[in-house]
């Protein structure tokens, strides 16, 4: 087999290990025995920021079709952007026909530990839960059962348009929220390149936010992203013109499939 041909099969190969992976990881996953409660109202007003850092999640792409993560399953952000799809089971309160709805990991559902895990501390670790926001709550159960059994089980997340870059911070200092990922919908490491830089590796702040201590002003700047569950790579060039500022959101072409 001469070189070329020896190239091409390493590129199959590595093709081929990364969709086993990204399908291991999240698509079409076996369903698992959670709980599941609901947070706010209606309006899901109460369920805007959270701890992934996404702010206004209608504006930000994901709407009321959201889920607050206890503990256990936050894993100290990395599982922001995630998608679950939960359906209600084993109780009279459940919407029994109707389909299993899919929301996105946007908050933390903190321990309350004055409450036994069993009664009140439904986020206590090891605790598996999900605290809807009420509009996606009930979607699937009479919203005065107040908790409910749960199936539920990792889905891709489907996007329209690019990733969302939302930047904060100061002349030497990028704070960078990602937003609107598509795919396994999480980020594991991040670097931004500048137009006159080489890659800087980014440090994780918390939630889906990234940082680089870095003077970046004046350049236009591009990002490399890794998801956490498939390890795939995509590059985002050019995300943010010269002109960038704090303050701002600007969107890709790029995204996960």
């Amino acid at each position: 087999m001469d070189k070329k041909m020896l190239r091409k099969c390493l590129v199959i190969f590595s093709m081929m290990a990364m969709i086993r992976t990204s399908t291991a990881a999240y698509a079409g996953s076996s369903w698992r025995q959670a709980s599941a409660t609901f947070y706010g109202d209606e309006t899901a007003s109460a369920t805007m920021g959270g701890a992934c850092g996404y702010g206004n999640l209608w504006n930000s792409g994901y709407g009321a079709a959201t889920v607050a993560l206890s503990t256990t399953l936050f894993n100290d952000g990395y599982s922001c952007g995630q998608c679950f799809q939960i359906k209600c089971v084993s109780s009279p309160n459940c919407y029994y026909g109707g389909p299993a709805t899919v929301v996105t990991a946007t908050n933390i559902c903190p321990p309350n530990w004055g409450q036994d895990s069993n009664n009140g501390g439904w986020c206590n670790p090891p605790r598996v839960h999900f605290d809807l926001a009420k509009p996606a709550f009930m979607k699937i159960a009479n919203w005065k059962a107040g908790i409910i059994p749960v199936s539920y089980r990792r889905v891709a997340c489907k996007r329209t348009g690019g990733i969302r870059f939302k930047f904060e911070g100061n002349g030497y200092w990028l704070l960078v929220y990602v937003m609107n990922v598509g795919g396994a919908g999480d980020i594991k490491t991040m670097a931004v390149k500048g137009s006159r830089t080489n890659w800087i590796n980014m440090s994780h702040n918390w939630g889906a936010s990234y940082q680089a201590f870095s003077s970046l002003y004046g350049q236009s700047l591009s990002f490399r992203l890794t998801s956490y569950s498939t390890r795939a790579t995509i590059y985002a060039w050019n995300a943010a013109p010269a002109s960038w500022s704090a303050g701002k959101t600007y969107q890709s072409k790029a995204n996960f499939s």
